[in-house]
């Protein structure tokens, strides 16, 4: 038995890298996730799932999530969805630069669809959270706002930071250094500048 002292302090560097070599799988310390149906659920780790292992341990609470809605046992339900973001980010149809996320989609484990490069985490990030692009490769209705308030709260800050005040007026200049594929993960990659003017 291994015998660690885990403090809230250290939590942000708790590695899923050294958890995974021990052939833990993602259930075994994520009791819940797979019958979660709301995003209120707490599906972080339970004290009893560290306690095998752990002498002492100090979970964090989870961060607050922009989602309204989310029900990790529907997309369980539906098998490993790695295949298909996959299959999008081939086609060139995923709404994101995929960075390296490609790599970590040859994966059997339906978590890791979503939750990728986990045997390599060391540290908790956002980068093992999933992507707006992921989740738009099947929910492809794109109608800002309003396809938007399927999933997440009215109020939920999802404008980026160059959406000041002014940036109706300004976006259009060429020395606003805008990328128009950028603007995909919101709009679609059909919107025309026309749809709003």
């Amino acid at each position: 038995m291994i015998l660690l002292l885990v403090s809230a302090v250290a939590w942000a560097g708790f590695s899923h890298q050294a958890h995974l070599k021990l052939k833990l799988t993602c259930a075994h310390c994520h009791l819940t996730a797979a019958s979660s149906t709301r995003v209120e659920d707490n599906n972080l780790p339970l004290k009893q799932a560290c306690a095998g292992c752990h002498q002492e341990v100090t979970l964090k609470v989870p961060a607050t999530s922009m989602l309204s809605r989310f029900s990790h046992r529907k997309h369980l339900e539906m098998g490993n969805l790695a295949p298909v973001i996959a299959a999008a980010i081939d086609r060139k149809t995923y709404l994101s630069d995929p960075g390296d996320i490609r790599r970590h989609l040859n994966n059997a484990n339906p978590c890791a669809a979503c939750h990728r490069g986990m045997e390599e985490s060391t540290a908790v990030s956002k980068s093992a959270l999933p992507q707006m692009a992921d989740c738009l490769v099947c929910h492809a209705q794109i109608d800002p706002p309003f396809s938007c308030e399927f999933c997440h709260a009215r109020d939920a800050p999802l404008k980026p930071a160059s959406h000041t005040a002014g940036f109706l007026d300004t976006h259009h200049r060429k020395d606003a250094g805008l990328d128009r594929s950028t603007c995909a993960v919101c709009h679609g990659r059909k919107f025309i500048c026309q749809g709003c003017h």
